[in-house]
This record gives structure tokens, C-alpha cells and sequence, in this order.
């Protein structure tokens, strides 16, 4: 009988070794330290964007570097559609400019019929991008003003970019009901104004844009440029837009144009855990150089200026590591 109980006691404490083991595994992949299977789904943009690129480059970074992460890249319609996707919790990083972004998390805009996406939380800002307002020299386009009477492509329906067009419009007392308003793509509007059906059109992306230098293969691109004093003008009501230029000789520009620009954000979920956000962030700022090879736009990624244009809060986790990095 005692050699029962001896045997029995032996059991229950080799039972109460294996739970207090699993117990410890649990803990510290919840930790992020040993965390097997946990899933990364970056929301990017088209195929030949920077956001493709980049998310791309931040994927296989985080797969070789991040001890237990399984990235991939998703291609979507971008910004607003990048949003849902995180509100909806079908991704778990998105890139988006910062105006979608502040329209998502107040529910304005694009997103008034959608709902708020308060989940929205900011990894980092990386660059600009730059509205560019772009003809060809036959049209005689020169300034904004001159849009008055003319066919524009003025972006996607729910686009960033259409969102863009209709307020710097506005800035110029412009609205639709002066102009043509043709709701095309980039691929669609550059595919239009090759066969002369649309004047003029805004496009929002990093700098160069291929479906502009497409373009200007086969016709003489003019940027109309958005003027400092206007952009300050749209800035007083929308605070997330700046005075930028585009460089002489991005295109087939002999002088820098001015522009308005808005910010390109990494924007996450705010139920990701801290580690796992802090490990994306430290990755990301520890492998600048890959993210540089990659595509040019990632030159303006610093630590610097990570907060800039940023309309919601930061996550826990990528704030860490800021502080760290003062």
C-alpha cells in the first residue's frame, strides 16, 4: 500500500512539473520572447507602389529577424482600404497617409457612412507624399486656376488622392461644379491624358511616381505647382498637410515645384501586444538600410521625425522604443 501511495505521489508531482513547464512556455511567449505562430499581415498598396516595395521589405525583415514571426505583404487599394482592414482585424500593420488615418479614427470624410476605426494605433510616420498635380505642355495648364472648365482626373472614388484634389480645390475656390471631375486612378488618369480625354489630373505617392514617369516617355509632363501660401491656407483647417517641393529633375522638371504634401504612417492595431509592436519597431529603425535599398522613399524614414503628422496615438510598444532612442 505505501509503495501505492510512493508511486502515486511521484506521479502527481512529475504532472505538476509538466504544467508548471508548459505554465513557463506560455508566459514567455506571451512575452513575445519565444512566441511561435503569430501572424503579420501587412496591408500595403498596388503592386509597383512604395508601399508594396517597403511592406515587402519590412516582411522579410521581420521573418529573419524576429524569432517566431510569420510575415506576409497584402496588396489592397491602399490607404482608406488599409484602415477598414485593421478596424475589421484582417490585418495586423497597415501603411496609410495620415489624413485617411485622422478620418478614420473621427469618423469624418470618407469615413462618415463607414464609422470610426478607434482600434487605429501609429508605429511610425515615414515620408511624405506628395500631391502632384500633373499636364501635359499642349493643354496650356499653368496654375491651379486654370483647372476652371477642364477634364481632371481627380483619384479613385473614397481615395486619398480624390480627398486631396477636392480640398486643394477648394483652397483655390474651386469645387466639381467648376470643373470636369473624371474619378480615375493613377494607371487610369496617365492611361486618359495619353489619349487626350483628361487635362489634368492630382496624384498622391511618393517621389518619383512610375505611372508620371510612364508619362513622360511619350509627352512633355508639367507639375503645376500648389503654392506655399495656399497650402498654409489649407493647413489652418487641415492640419495634416505641409509645404513640400518636388526636387528639380524628378521628373522632367528643370526647377523644384512647390506642392502640399501629407505623411505616409506604419499604423497598427491597439490590441497588439507591446512586445510584439516594440520588436516590429526596433526592427524596422534597426534595418534602415534594407528599407533604403529597396525603394528611395525609405531615405526620409528617421527617428527624428517619426511623430510628424501623426493624428492618432501612438502604440504602447513603438513608443518604448522612441524613448529609448531619444
Amino acid at each position: 500500500m505505501r509503495n501505492k501511495s510512493s508511486v502515486l505521489v511521484v506521479f502527481v508531482l512529475f504532472l505538476l512539473g509538466l504544467m508548471t513547464g508548459c505554465g513557463g512556455e506560455t508566459k514567455e511567449g506571451a512575452e513575445g520572447k519565444k512566441a511561435e505562430n503569430v501572424f503579420v499581415t501587412i496591408a500595403t498598396g498596388g503592386s509597383s507602389g512604395a508601399y508594396f516595395a517597403l511592406g515587402g521589405a519590412i516582411s522579410n525583415q521581420l521573418n529573419q529577424k524576429v524569432e517566431g514571426i510569420n510575415s506576409s505583404v497584402q496588396s489592397t487599394g491602399a490607404s482608406a482600404v488599409n484602415a477598414t482592414l485593421l478596424g475589421t482585424e484582417k490585418v495586423e500593420l497597415a501603411f496609410a497617409m495620415n489624413d485617411v488615418v485622422s478620418y478614420a479614427y473621427t469618423g469624418t470624410e470618407v469615413f462618415e457612412e463607414k464609422g470610426k476605426v478607434e482600434n487605429l494605433r501609429g508605429i511610425a510616420a515615414l515620408y511624405p507624399n506628395f500631391v502632384q498635380l500633373i499636364t501635359v505642355e499642349k493643354t496650356g495648364i499653368k496654375e491651379v486656376s486654370d483647372l476652371k472648365g477642364k477634364r481632371v482626373g481627380v483619384g479613385a472614388p473614397g481615395s486619398g488622392t480624390e480627398v486631396n484634389a477636392r480640398q486643394i480645390l477648394k483652397a483655390h475656390g474651386i469645387t466639381y461644379d467648376d470643373i470636369k471631375a473624371d474619378y480615375l486612378s493613377y494607371a487610369e488618369a496617365v492611361e486618359q491624358m495619353k489619349n487626350g480625354a483628361v487635362d489634368a489630373a492630382f496624384l498622391t505617392s511618393g517621389l518619383p511616381n512610375s505611372t508620371i514617369m510612364d508619362l513622360s516617355t511619350t509627352q512633355d509632363v508639367k507639375i503645376i505647382p500648389i503654392r506655399k501660401e495656399s497650402v498654409e491656407k489649407l493647413a489652418e483647417e487641415y492640419p495634416f498637410y505641409a509645404s513640400e517641393v518636388i526636387p528639380a529633375g524628378t521628373y522632367d522638371n528643370e526647377e523644384d515645384v512647390e506642392t502640399a504634401a501629407v505623411q505616409t504612417l506604419l499604423v497598427t492595431r491597439a490590441d497588439l501586444s507591446d512586445d510584439l509592436v516594440y520588436d516590429i519597431t526596433k526592427t524596422i529603425f534597426e534595418n534602415l538600410d534594407a528599407l533604403k535599398e529597396t525603394h528611395s522613399a525609405a531615405n526620409s524614414i528617421k527617428l527624428e521625425t517619426v511623430k510628424k503628422g501623426m493624428p492618432i496615438p501612438l502604440h504602447p510598444g513603438a513608443e518604448k522604443y522612441f524613448n529609448e532612442h531619444k
